[in-house]
């Protein structure tokens, strides 16, 4: 069992959150070593919460795995400060995981798709009995995020300017990325916008989505898109939480594609998957939503559609485009609707089979 493995008699857990033991490291640094080294400590592997709020440790991880294998399990919420002060960044010595809000597959019979696409699944969003107390957390986590990551950290000179751009890079979430337009209304320039966008990756918020590297027979436009981590922080962000999100609506329809896509995204990485993810747009907005490229078998093209019955007309960008792009390219066309069969070489399917067959898991949820 993971949980008896990491037991307090078998590890040592630093939480650089109290406020006491982070005053102690800020006027000797060695303290951190003296805990761990401690007689009680010295044989327990070490869990260290939030290590980006005092990166010089980092010196004595790489120190112990070194001399003594020792394990470390070191977790943060962002990778900006330690890149910043040129930490160790225990490169070849440490195996990265990005951990995600809640999946479907951890949900299981709990997940709910409607509650998924307008709360997200941060696990405190998630479980709240009540619409109101979600709501809160989110609001609540969205200001905690401007306070502490942005604010303290002094990554940007003015404050409102990143407000407005927060709640405007939200409203675009899954939009090709158009910097000018965002600076204009944001009130900055490109750089600066660019740089905002960098901090959103940077603090694990979000990721960009880039244009399929290979050429179509048409133009493709080459900015990329940018995806928020979670349907409720962009929802919090652009402040929306309170719109119903109600079927066969433009709004259900851009939250459900992008829960999918994220759904896909955080199920390769914790599967160890080394996929790559980009999307197709031609100048004539003909799109395919999703490639994944995955090596040693072909692309995978994927249009995502909210409807309950699909028809022909759904997969015709993955007909066309997708055979003009890559025709040994697998063709999906992911929706709500029941019926697994195929138009033309374009193979519609649930979204639920869909994650079942891409990630080998069974999936049994309740909506």
């Amino acid at each position: 069992m993971i949980l008896d493995q990491f037991s307090s008699e078998k590890a040592v857990y630093v939480d650089l959150l109290e406020i006491d033991l982070m005053d102690q490291l800020l006027m000797d640094p060695s303290r951190f070593k003296q805990i761990i080294d401690s007689p009680e400590n010295y044989h327990k592997s070490v869990i260290v919460d939030e290590v980006q709020k005092f990166p010089r440790i980092l010196d004595v991880v790489h120190s112990q795995i070194q001399s003594r294998k020792r394990q470390f399990i070191l977790t943060g919420s962002s990778s900006r400060r330690l890149k910043q002060q040129s930490s160790n960044l225990l490169a070849g010595r440490a195996w990265v995981y990005n951990l995600y809000p809640l999946s479907a597959l951890e949900l299981g019979e709990s997940f709910n798709l409607k509650k998924a696409l307008e709360v997200g699944g941060l696990p405190e969003a998630y479980i709240q009995e009540d619409q109101v107390s979600s709501h809160e957390y989110l609001k609540a986590y969205a200001s905690t995020y401007l306070q502490k990551e942005i604010q303290q950290e002094q990554w940007v000179r003015k404050l409102d300017p990143f407000r407005r751009f927060l709640a405007i890079a939200a409203q675009m979430n899954g939009k090709v990325v158009n910097r000018s337009k965002i600076a204009k209304e944001a009130g900055v320039d490109d750089t600066t916008v660019a740089n905002y966008f960098e901090i959103l990756e940077d603090t694990l918020l979000g990721f960009y989505l880039p244009t399929y590297h290979k050429s179509a027979r048409k133009s493709q436009t080459l900015s990329p898109k940018f995806y928020f981590i979670d349907p409720g922080i962009k929802r919090a962000l652009d402040r929306t939480l309170t719109v119903d999100l109600l079927p066969q609506t433009f709004a259900w329809g851009d939250a459900f594609e992008h829960w999918v896509i994220l759904e896909i995204v955080k199920n390769a990485s914790y599967s160890r998957l080394d996929w790559t993810f980009s999307f197709i747009r031609t100048k004539d907005n003909v799109e395919i939503d999703l490639v994944i490229e995955r090596p040693g078998t072909s692309a995978l093209f994927i249009e995502i559609k909210s409807k309950k019955m699909v028809d022909e007309s759904d997969a015709k960008s993955l007909e066309t485009l997708g055979r003009d792009t890559d025709p040994s390219a697998e063709k999906w066309l992911l929706s709500l609707d029941p019926l697994d069969r195929f138009f033309g070489k374009t193979r519609a399917l649930h979204w639920q089979k869909a994650i079942t067959d891409l990630f080998g898991t069974f999936l049994k949820v309740s909506n």
